[in-house]
């Protein structure tokens, strides 16, 4: 990527998020409409684990990979804080949905996972990604939309368990506002 990561966030400000078409763990494809009116927050992270599968030692010294299941669990865990502010909650990976579903379920989270294995919206947004392991990956990264523009970026989020909590505290004091991160 050539533009340095600090300087993403005032770019995706202000821009319109884009109108695309993502399955989700829900059965259902979310599409160009899901994405054009009210508020969401999106947060996109590199990937989940699983239980029965060990990650490479590696994975633990990639800055912000680590922390993608506390990060949903805590989301989780505020859903309705969200919801009673306007906001609904999505997460995203390139995991396809079938991978994202166990996690989903197992983690009881009452929001969607996209998937989006083909990088559609770091594409479309200029969003971070890494390589590991052979693999193209997300940059843990979180956009607030509302009304279908970009209000609020945060790229590069190395602390995920407190980023949700810290979200919401800084959505409701900002509401309706626009923020640069």
């Amino acid at each position: 990527m050539d533009m340095p990561l600090d300087s993403l966030p005032k770019r995706l400000v202000g821009q319109q998020f884009p109108l695309l078409s993502l399955p989700s763990t829900t059965g259902e494809t979310l599409g160009p409409m899901d994405f054009a009116t009210g508020s969401f927050v999106l947060f996109i992270y590199p990937r989940t684990g699983r239980p029965d599968r060990v990650e490479p030692p590696e994975w633990s010294l990639v800055p912000g990979a680590k922390g993608c299941t506390p990060e949903a669990c805590e989301f989780r865990d505020l859903a309705s804080d969200f919801a009673s502010i306007g906001y609904r909650v999505f997460g995203l990976s390139s995991q396809d949905t079938d991978y994202q579903r166990e996690a989903a379920e197992r983690l009881h989270l009452p929001y969607p996972l996209l998937s989006d294995p083909g990088f559609v919206l770091a594409t479309a947004c200029g969003l971070p990604t890494f390589g590991f392991d052979g693999e193209l990956l997300h940059v843990r990264s979180t956009l607030v939309v509302r009304e279908r523009m970009i209000t609020h970026a945060f790229l590069g989020i190395n602390d995920a368990a407190t980023h949700p909590a810290a979200l919401l505290e800084e959505l409701r004091r900002s509401r309706p506002g626009v923020g640069l991160h």
